[in-house]
């Protein structure tokens, strides 16, 4: 078994969607089919923020449903925020990242996070249904946070929990043969008991990854490390009480976030246009 530390929160129920920027040009030469894939731009010449979902369960490589759930990646940013610094209409003026993710791997999340503060463009995060752990910190690193009075947000904690099967074994007939070169090479087994050793070393593993956590989230909000630390049990806020602990900056919409980028860009709101994200096509 390998125990993955992250920034996760184990939420089966919530309904997330992978997402790529792909447009699949087919070509018919001569009776032979030929495929293109690419995309060379974001905009259709009128919009001026591209709208990028960070979406699923946050891991450090694969895709669509291969970890039996949708998956966001480091990748799947960079190739995104690539089109759009890339974008041949020179249209798009700023980036919304509109975020639907329980946490996942913890480097992961912390890699797009720094793609995101990274960012030259104007930049708000909105969290829909959840932004909470790894998902959470990704959209602290935006200039500016929204989210909805019924948003799931925070969860700022790191977990690297799994289940023993050692009694189970037990039961079963099966005994544990361990054939290891190091003290904790198999340290985290499911098929052994954990020893106290093991348990001192995991901890202090997870104690080095929650401090940074906590020093990232201060960092992106401004908050001093012992504000985070004062609300950074694990423990996820709704709404307007995450706004009050200034790890959101306001309740609202996608109507209020256009206000954000007018002010910001000097616009009328009526000129703000998000560009709007379309499922990859098929690969023929």
């Amino acid at each position: 078994m390998q125990n993955n530390m992250s920034f996760g929160r184990e939420l089966a129920s919530v309904l997330l969607k992978v997402f790529a920027v792909i447009l699949t040009l087919v070509l018919i030469i001569g009776g032979i089919m030929v495929v293109s894939v690419g995309l060379s731009s974001v905009s259709d010449g009128s919009c001026n923020i591209a709208v990028m979902p960070l979406d699923g369960e946050i891991m450090p490589y694969g895709h669509g449903n291969e970890y039996g759930t949708f998956t966001l990646t480091p990748a799947d940013v960079r190739d995104f925020l690539k089109t759009v610094n890339e974008d041949t209409t020179g249209q798009i003026k700023g980036v919304l990242f509109e975020i639907n993710s329980p946490g996942g791997a913890a480097v992961a999340a912390e890699n797009i996070a720094k793609q995101v503060k990274d960012l030259d463009l104007p930049n708000a995060a909105l969290i829909g249904d959840i932004g909470a752990s790894g998902g959470y910190m990704i959209a602290s690193a935006a200039d500016r946070v929204y989210a909805s009075a019924m948003s799931t947000v925070g969860s700022i904690g790191v977990t690297m929990s799994y289940v023993e099967n050692s009694e189970k074994n037990k039961k079963d007939g099966l005994t544990y043969v361990p054939l290891t070169t190091g003290k904790y090479k198999d340290a985290g087994s499911p098929e052994k008991p954990l020893s106290a050793d093991d348990r001192t070393y995991f901890q202090a593993q997870l104690d080095t990854v929650y401090d940074e956590f906590i020093k990232l989230v201060s960092t992106n909000r401004n908050m001093s490390y012992d504000e985070v630390r004062a609300i950074a049990d694990g423990s996820t806020l709704i709404g307007q009480q995450a706004v009050d602990k200034k790890l959101v900056d306001q309740i609202g919409d996608r109507n209020d976030v256009k206000d954000f980028f007018a002010v910001k860009l000097g616009l009328k709101k009526e000129e703000i246009k998000f560009c709007e994200y379309t499922k990859p096509l098929g690969i023929l």
